[in-house]
């Protein structure tokens, strides 16, 4: 059997993943899901022999993040991958200023990642779990991080500032943005499929139940909604996105709110949610008929519009529109919406590719491409794992189960 890669991608209810054949071309061996792990967890499995995706349903119980990684690994056992597996790779989400590349997750490593999690509290707490269960139950593979805000570290300074005293910048509060392994993913597959140029001044919607957009010039991020923490920017599934730092204070001095109680309105109370009162799930908001829910879309849409045009701006024009994620790849009328919103800048959609799904879904004259891309962060996850010095380094051993666990 091939060396492979397992990348390991959790979020607050769910962990993604998916073996790759340690290649330049990086073929899937296997990829799946275990969701809604503190409800009705449900994994979904396809391996590259068969095709065939089966589902499991655990419907009696929540399943938690250890017993999420036995599954998987006994998955990979099943299909005879799990000795294969030299390098396990892990999508981080806060690399803060000191991890802006690929990284070998030592010891020192992790505490310095741990200190961020106050910055991506529904986020980097579950990655960093994972990475000590792999430790633990994979012991002889390398264990990778690669860093959402990494791509992000090049943008121009003035990008990453904000207006506040300079010895608060320089202790580290300025802006990183996030998604990065999704817009690295994006980039690439625009150079992949339409030539080293493709693109020129694009912006990327990344809708998901986390939601951002970013603007790039030649494949690098130049400015994203996203800013010191994953609540900037727009209104997601539960996260408020930008807010006046004046409604924290009122919170705070006023209604006599903690800090905890602040974090949980904002993290999981606001956004599609706490507008509609019914529910941060964008397709069950346009199912409903309710003046509540209608408004939480338009919410959402006319942020995202609002947003284009400020990264037009900082782009100087737009030529390419970009949709991925959940929403973004699954929800024409939402893309038709926001395009109808960022129609000042040129943007005009064909209506029957857009419903159909196509790929490239910009009418015939339009000034913008508008394309709509799927995202796949574990195979970006892989790829910047291969694209470093380090991992040919790294012994390719057969890996075996610990036999303590």
């Amino acid at each position: 059997m091939a060396d492979a890669i397992l990348v390991l991608n959790a979020g607050s209810s769910s962990l993604k993943f998916a073996a790759f054949e340690r290649l330049a071309e990086l073929p899937v061996l296997m990829r799946g899901s275990l969701t809604s792990l503190q409800s009705k967890p449900r994994m979904s499995v396809s391996s590259a022999e068969d095709e065939q995706t089966t589902q499991t349903d655990f419907a009696d119980r929540p399943i938690g993040t250890e017993e999420a990684l036995e599954l998987i690994l006994t998955e990979l056992d099943r299909c005879g991958l799990l000795q294969s597996v030299s390098a396990v790779g892990h999508r981080i989400v806060h690399g803060g200023r000191d991890f802006t590349a690929v990284t070998i997750l030592d010891p020192p490593t992790l505490e310095a990642l741990r200190a961020l999690a106050p910055l991506a509290p529904l986020h980097q707490p579950d990655n960093l779990e994972i990475v000590e269960l792999a430790r633990r139950l994979l012991p002889k593979a390398a264990q990778i991080g690669c860093f959402d805000t990494a791509f992000h570290a090049d943008r121009p300074r003035l990008a990453t500032l904000y207006a506040l005293p300079r010895a608060l910048t320089e202790s580290g509060i300025m802006s990183f943005g996030f998604h990065g392994i999704s817009y690295d993913h994006i980039a690439s597959q625009l150079r992949e499929r339409y030539g080293p140029t493709a693109g020129e001044r694009t912006v990327v919607a990344h809708l998901g139940s986390g939601a951002s957009l970013c603007a790039m010039r030649g494949g690098k991020s130049v400015a994203t909604t996203m800013g010191f923490s994953p609540l900037d920017g727009l209104v997601m599934s539960t996260r408020s996105g930008s807010l006046d730092p004046g409604v924290i204070l009122y919170l705070l001095q006023d209604r006599k709110m903690s800090a905890d109680e602040i974090s949980r309105l904002l993290y999981d109370r606001s956004g599609l949610l706490g507008v509609s009162g019914i529910s941060g799930d964008m397709q069950r908001l346009l199912d409903l008929d309710d003046p509540h829910a209608a408004e939480a879309v338009d919410l959402f849409v006319y942020r995202a519009g609002r947003e284009i045009g400020s990264l037009a701006a900082a782009l100087g024009g737009l030529d390419t529109l970009v949709f991925t994620a959940g929403i973004g790849e699954n929800s024409p009328l939402i893309r038709e919406k926001i395009c109808e919103a960022a129609a000042w800048l040129g943007v005009t959609i064909d209506a029957e590719r857009n419903r159909e799904g196509d790929e490239r879904i910009g009418a015939s004259g339009s000034a913008v491409d508008v394309l709509v891309i799927p995202t796949d962060e574990e195979r970006a996850v892989a790829a910047q794992m291969l694209s470093v010095a380090p991992l040919e380094a790294i012994p390719r051993q057969r890996n075996e189960r610990n036999p303590a666990q």
